[in-house]
């Protein structure tokens, strides 16, 4: 069971009846997102702009790849690698990847960041070893088991970018998160790609934890200000796209969220010379 699961069955022991209130109200405004989204409506005419005729150069190097190891991604994945990779091309990065298959994706990853990327592999089967060279090395594991990667962590203790395209279980994907996502440098992204399915147990847990975001703990003061809980210090954003969800590190820890007041007039609280209270 994972931590995240521990602790809401913990809190329910300690609270019961404020718990049980609390996530009958959080599956009412899940169901009611869930449906809303059967209802979205018909799109507006799409835009075109220099942006998004720009060329990707990951989906290039795919789309050029017709020999040798194989590649096998959906095509929407590459835009959204781009988004979040690009601040790393061309400086000294570490990737790992869990999922290495036919070994095309290592080879991809090289091209895209430069010479100053190192590579690290990870899959159970254990003829994967035939795809280490320079600049990649290879480690046969259980992404499910934590001392897999307590070893892991204790051999590559630098890490900028983890990629899971491994076994897609839950199971397996909550275990690299909690053990891996912690472990990234400042600034690090985590990627979880193949999430399929509006029940997967996986986006469940994604869900609770990107609620964490917002929790609120509020520090009285001249400015409104809240202190950060330790998860809120380090991670940047959590973003869900079809079938893939990252998270993002802060470049540096943030210590204390603020609210500062600029100007002079409150309108239409004029009078006390104050904005409203909107807690």
């Amino acid at each position: 069971m994972s931590r995240f699961l521990r602790h809401g069955f913990k809190s329910i022991l300690r609270h019961p009846k404020n718990t049980l209130k609390q996530l009958g109200a959080n599956l009412r405004g899940f169901r009611v997102g869930q449906s809303w989204e059967s209802h979205y409506p018909k799109s507006l005419p799409t835009r075109t702009d220099a942006e998004n005729l720009r060329p990707n150069p990951l989906r290039t190097y795919f789309d050029g790849h017709k020999e040798g190891h194989g590649i096998y991604k959906w095509l929407h994945y590459f835009d959204v690698y781009h988004h979040h990779f690009k601040k790393f091309v061309g400086r000294e990065v570490h990737i790992v990847e869990v999922g290495i298959y036919s070994g095309g994706s290592l080879e991809m990853w090289k091209e895209y960041f430069g010479d100053g990327c190192r590579i690290y592999g990870i899959d159970i089967e254990e003829s994967c070893k035939i795809y280490a060279k320079a600049g990649v090395e290879v480690f046969i594991g259980d992404q499910a088991d934590r001392n897999f990667w307590r070893e892991f962590k204790r051999k590559v203790p630098v890490i900028d970018i983890l990629i899971d395209d491994g076994g897609h279980t839950p199971k397996q994907q909550i275990v690299t998160l909690e053990e891996m996502v912690p472990h990234l440098r400042t600034g690090g992204v985590y990627l979880c790609e193949d999430i399929h399915g509006p029940n997967n147990l996986y986006s469940a847990y994604m869900a609770g934890l990107a609620r964490n975001l917002n929790v609120w703990k509020l520090q009285r003061g001249e400015d409104l200000a809240a202190r950060p809980s330790e998860f809120q210090r380090e991670i940047h954003s959590i973003h869900h796209y079809p079938y893939l969800t990252i998270i993002e590190k802060l470049d540096a820890p943030i210590e204390l969220f603020v609210a500062p007041r600029h100007g002079t007039l409150w309108q239409p609280f004029l009078d006390s010379g104050h904005p409203p209270n909107r807690s």
